[in-house]
């Protein structure tokens, strides 16, 4: 399961050199994170008001000058005002995967300021569009209580159907699909090394219902990879998967300069003027 740095994962975006023409482009879902998913995220973290911290780790040898020493690893770690939430970027740090991809941002809350667990986590990987994730920090930043546990899975099951997306056949009451059947959102066993503050995670003779996550993810063609994956641990609230399940399957059209290679074929485009 782990992943060596390579330098295509820097810890920003990239500077293009030629920015192309720019597009409102749907379906959401589709639409990739435009090579930015970093800036888009802290644009909106620094709007809510946390405190964006940058962790440097690196090798540093006898009498070595500041300018030669060799950085390693590298993570910006966001802490909400009241310190019971934190997202973190580990894209260019992190040693596992979801769907073969590597996480970009990892997000977490605690109950309160006395633990230094998290209740609960949530990991994205590249390509999410930044305005969901977005959408499901506000959602997480409005909350009181962040590890509260709030209504029942139908929260984001009718934040896809409102959409038009379609409930799964055999099993309507855990998962759904996008009338492309590309997206998939489904409640089930979690991925390995999802950390979770619940014990029953731990419990291999606990019961299914209550080891259940909600994993999201769009594999634009059956068999040939994921564009994006998305992972919540057991304890995370309905209500904050139905922001992110709600926002993910909008009709809203999003801008873009850059488009996924696997998706542009089959994306609507409008010119932005």
């Amino acid at each position: 399961m782990e992943a060596y740095l390579h330098s295509d994962f820097p810890i920003d975006p990239p500077a293009w050199a030629c920015v192309p023409s720019a597009y409102w482009v749907g379906p959401r879902h589709l639409a990739g994170d435009d090579g930015r998913l970093y800036d888009s995220v802290a644009e909106t973290l620094g709007r809510l008001g946390w405190t964006s911290l940058t962790l440097v780790r690196g090798r540093k040898e006898p009498d070595e000058v500041l300018e030669d020493r060799q950085v390693l690893r590298s993570t910006v770690l966001h802490i909400s005002p009241d310190s019971l939430r934190w997202a973190q970027w580990v894209l260019p740090d992190e040693p596992f995967h979801l769907g073969n991809l590597p996480i970009a941002w990892q997000v977490s809350a605690r109950t309160d300021r006395s633990s230094s667990l998290a209740q609960w986590s949530a990991y994205f990987t590249p390509d999410v569009p930044g305005e969901v994730l977005a959408d499901f920090l506000t959602a997480l930043d409005t909350r009181d209580q962040p590890a509260l546990p709030c209504g029942g899975p139908e929260l984001v099951l009718d934040a896809v159907s409102a959409h038009g997306w379609l409930r799964d056949v055999d099993q309507p009451g855990t998962g759904a699909v996008d009338p492309t059947f590309a997206s998939h959102i489904r409640l089930g066993e979690v991925p390995p090394l999802i950390q979770d503050g619940d014990p029953l995670v731990l419990v291999a003779e606990a019961d299914d219902a209550a080891l259940a996550g909600w994993q999201a993810w769009a594999e634009p063609v059956c068999g040939a990879g994921y564009l994006w994956a998305a992972s919540f641990s057991a304890s995370v609230p309905h209500d904050l998967v139905a922001a992110f399940a709600g926002s993910l399957s909008s009709s809203a059209p999003v801008l873009r300069r850059v488009l996924p290679e696997s998706t542009r074929d089959r994306l609507l485009r409008t010119p932005a003027t």
